[in-house]
């Protein structure tokens, strides 16, 4: 059983892009912050921006740690579940790309 701190900072956010097509948007937490749980209601594109060190809380209690460098990206399909967590000592921060249908 993970156990979580009482109270977080929130990760902030803000849409750049928000058409017919996609939905782009810049994600940034200080250390410690998070997403808060949610689902994805599409596929999406992370590209990081710094490094990032996430810890991916998983529905069912379970969790994992990510270590990505700058520039990296990756694709998840529609219905991810899960709280992202900054896990490192340094601010994050990455874009991501929802795909619109």
């Amino acid at each position: 059983m993970s156990s979580k701190p009482a109270s977080r900072p929130q990760a902030s956010h803000a849409v750049l892009i928000d058409d017919e097509r996609v939905r782009v948007s810049r994600f940034e937490f200080a250390p410690g912050a998070e997403t808060g749980w949610h689902r994805h209601g599409m596929d999406y594109v992370i590209t990081t921006v710094t490094p990032c060190s996430m810890l991916l809380e998983e529905p069912g209690g379970g969790s994992r740690r990510v270590e990505l460098e700058a520039g990296i990206a990756y694709r998840r399909d529609e219905g991810v579940e899960h709280n992202v967590v900054n896990a490192g000592s340094e601010a994050m921060c990455f874009i991501e790309v929802e795909l619109k249908a």
